[in-house]
């Protein structure tokens, strides 16, 4: 009964085009920001905030660059880890030869040569689609290891191959702690999550979502293939180069093109399906589940051992983590191919009918 918009009446078309049209949503979304800000420093401890908080956050923006490539615009790609890569190893080249250079701008360059990248490899999906376009992104992947890993120049001539920042600053305030790293993370996904929101509710959202669902039909009515394509690879690679630069600047410290391997693109389209294809909140969902769960299964494996007497070493751990993954992968596919977002609206729209029937 506490979810309904009954007499909530729009007065206005700005009322009724907002993000969050029904009152209870938009006040649950300001007291989850709220408690993202407020709460969650005073809860949670440095290895919560290092080990899953930190890690849910960036993966969760990367996510949402995702999935406005795959799920909104319907262009399968593989090389997300190669876009994240770029991203950090520009803004990381930006930081040191650059005199000067303050943080944020740094990020926001390395998500900009990010776009440049994205929209390069995403020239072949003017001419193909689907499993042919996903093997030229994988090209992207694999371009970007070899780049990164033998010239040298990206990571300032180091003879390890890794490059590290630290006595990271923006505006005087040092970003040493876990906590100031979660704040700086936190609001980098605030404002993009919301910049993302009104995005795919735009015309060109709605550009993409025509391409995705019959491209053909789209040409036909007037949309530009070209140009709904190469600005969906934009704007997800440029989201992507971001995360990339947060997740090796903040989350990392030290990296080398390891940290952004095929594993990482991979990862990011696990999110997106488990999520839910074609959702921002589907970002949030998968993340929360990639990062959760292997913590949870490295508890409750050895505590299920333990019960019947059997050693679970973490080799084990690890090979039953990507069977999980798998099977999940094949569960959503099939029983629900909208992910954890579709069941979330589906507990919406059942609340807004409750205790009625239909």
């Amino acid at each position: 009964m506490f979810y309904r918009e009954n007499g909530q009446f729009k007065t206005t078309y700005k009322a009724d085009l907002q993000i969050f049209p029904i009152a209870q949503d938009r006040w649950a979304v300001l007291a989850l920001i709220a408690f993202a800000l407020i709460g969650v420093p005073f809860l949670a401890d440095e290895y919560m905030l290092r080990a899953i908080i930190i890690p849910f956050v960036i993966l969760s923006l990367a996510a949402l660059g995702v999935n406005i490539l795959v799920g909104y615009c319907g262009q399968i790609s593989i090389g997300s880890g190669a876009f994240m890569a770029v991203g950090a190893y520009a803004a990381y080249n930006f930081m040191i030869r650059v005199d000067g250079m303050p943080l944020v701008p740094a990020i926001l360059l390395g998500g900009v040569a990010a776009t440049a990248v994205g929209m390069l490899f995403g020239i072949p999906s003017l001419r193909v689609k689907g499993l042919y376009l996903a093997i030229a992104t994988l090209a992207a992947q694999f371009f970007c290891d070899w780049m990164f890993l033998r010239i040298k120049w990206f990571t300032n001539n180091s003879s390890s191959g890794t490059a590290s920042v630290s006595n990271l600053q923006v505006m005087g305030l040092e970003i040493d702690t876990p906590l100031q790293k979660y704040l700086f993370c936190l609001v980098f996904l605030i404002v993009f999550g919301l910049m993302a929101k009104n995005l795919v509710r735009s015309a060109i959202g709605r550009e993409w979502m025509a391409i995705r669902d019959m491209d053909v039909a789209a040409a036909v009515i007037g949309i530009r293939p070209m140009y709904a394509k190469l600005s969906a690879f934009a704007v997800s690679s440029f989201i992507v180069g971001v995360a990339g630069a947060l997740w090796a600047f903040i989350y990392l410290g030290s990296w080398e093109p390891a940290a952004f391997s095929v594993d990482r693109s991979f990862q990011l389209l696990f999110i997106v399906i488990i999520g839910g294809l074609g959702s921002i909140m589907g970002a949030f969902f998968g993340a929360a589940f990639i990062v959760i769960l292997p913590i949870f299964l490295n508890q409750f494996l050895p505590w299920v051992g333990g019960l019947f007497g059997i050693q679970v070493d973490t080799a084990t751990v690890s090979h039953f983590e990507f069977m999980v993954f798998g099977a999940l992968i094949v569960w959503f596919l099939i029983v629900e191919p909208h992910g954890l977002a579709k069941l979330w609206s589906i507990g919406k729209q059942k609340l807004r009918l409750w205790p009625f029937p239909h």
